[in-house]
C-alpha cells in the first residue's frame, strides 16, 4: 500500500480507503463486515470514511464497536453530517455541527475524528455560520482537519474566501472512468489551495467491476441485487453501457488485472487525488482492490479507454 499527503495537513492516508455507504451497519452482515476492516488494516489501508446518515447512524456504530481493537492512532477516521438524522436534524447550521458531531463521535467511541466532511452544502445557512461552527469544532479537538463532498467550485471558492476559519483539506466528489465532473474546475481549484479529492464511486456501484453482464440477470451475490443496497444502481440496466464497459476487459487482460483494478488505478493517475474510497462487501474485493495502488496506466491505456467508453462519458 502506498499513502499520499491529504491536502494541507500532516495526515498521510492510504491510496484506498475503506468506506461504508449501504454497507457496514446494513448491507453487510456484521461478522462479514468485521472481516472486511480486518482485511483493510492487514492490507495497509488506514483510512475509514463514514457518514452519520449511513444507515441511520448504524454504520457509525459499527465502526464504534469494530475499531475498539485497534489502537486509535494507527488509523484516521473520516465522518460527515449534512443530510436528515431526524425530521428536525439536517444541514450545516452551528447547532447542527455541534449536535451532529458530538453524536457521531458518541456513536464511534472516539473523542475525536481526523477528518469532519460537510456531505453537501447548505443553501439554507449562512456559510460563515457553518464555517465557525467547523472552526470552533476544530479548537475544540473534536476534529483534526475539515473537508467537503460535492461542493460547487463557487462554494469552494467562497469558502476559501472568508477570513479566520479553518481551510478545508479535502473534496470528496464522485469521480470515475464514466463520470469526470470533478477533472475541469474541482481538481485544479482544490489543487491550487491545498485540498485533496478523496473520491467515492470509482467503480460506479460495481460496474466497472464488470460484474454485470448486458442482458444477463445480476449476480446474486452482488449488490445490485441486495434490497438493501441496489437504492442508486440504475446504470446495471442499462444495455448499452455494460456493453461499452466490457470492452476494457481486454484492455485489463492485456495489463494482467482486473477490471477493478484498472478502474481504481485510472481514478489514482491524478495527482490531486490523495485517496479512492471502496465499498468492499467481501473481504476478498479488499485484496484484489489494495494491488491496484501498485498498477500506472501509460498514455496508449488512457486511450483506449476513452475509446472503450466515449458514448457514455460524463465530463
Amino acid at each position: 500500500m502506498k499513502y499520499r499527503q491529504l491536502g494541507n495537513s500532516d495526515l498521510n492516508v492510504s491510496e484506498l480507503a475503506l468506506g461504508s455507504w449501504l454497507t457496514y451497519g446494513g448491507g453487510v452482515d456484521a461478522d462479514t463486515a468485521g472481516d472486511c476492516v480486518r482485511q483493510a488494516f492487514e492490507s495497509g489501508i488506514n483510512f475509514i470514511d463514514t457518514a452519520n446518515v449511513y444507515a441511520g447512524g448504524a454504520a457509525e456504530e459499527f465502526l464504534g464497536e469494530t475499531l475498539k481493537t485497534y489502537n486509535r492512532k494507527d488509523y484516521i477516521l473520516a465522518t460527515k453530517l449534512y443530510f436528515p438524522m431526524t425530521d428536525q436534524d439536517r444541514g450545516l447550521s452551528a447547532v447542527q455541527v455541534h449536535k451532529q458531531i458530538d453524536a457521531s463521535l458518541r456513536r464511534l467511541g472516539t473523542d475525536y475524528v481526523d477528518l469532519y466532511q460537510c456531505h453537501r452544502y447548505d443553501d439554507a445557512t449562512p456559510l460563515a455560520e457553518t464555517m465557525q461552527a467547523l472552526t470552533d469544532v476544530v479548537a475544540a479537538g473534536k476534529a483534526r482537519y475539515v473537508g467537503f463532498s460535492e461542493w460547487s467550485p463557487q462554494e469552494i471558492q467562497a469558502a476559501l474566501d472568508l477570513p479566520e476559519v479553518v481551510r478545508f483539506v479535502s473534496s470528496q466528489p464522485q469521480y470515475s472512468m464514466l463520470w469526470r465532473y470533478p477533472e475541469s474546475e474541482v481538481m485544479p481549484l482544490s489543487a491550487a489551495n491545498g485540498i485533496s479529492q478523496i473520491v467515492w464511486s470509482p467503480l460506479a456501484q460495481g460496474v466497472l467491476a464488470g460484474k454485470y453482464l448486458p442482458g444477463k440477470a445480476v449476480p446474486d451475490d452482488s449488490r445490485a441485487a441486495s434490497p438493501a443496497m441496489n437504492g442508486f444502481m440504475d446504470r446495471v440496466k442499462n444495455n448499452d453501457l455494460l456493453t461499452a464497459v466490457q470492452r476494457l476487459q481486454p484492455i485489463a487482460d492485456d495489463l494482467g488485472v482486473s477490471m477493478a483494478q484498472l478502474a481504481l488505478a485510472w481514478v489514482l493517475r491524478k495527482k490531486n487525488v490523495a485517496c479512492a474510497i471502496i465499498g468492499a462487501s467481501r473481504p476478498q474485493q479488499v485484496r484484489e482492490n489494495v494491488d491496484a495502488a501498485e498498477l500506472s496506466l501509460d498514455a496508449g491505456v488512457l486511450a483506449r479507454i476513452d475509446a472503450a467508453l466515449a458514448s457514455f462519458i460524463r465530463p
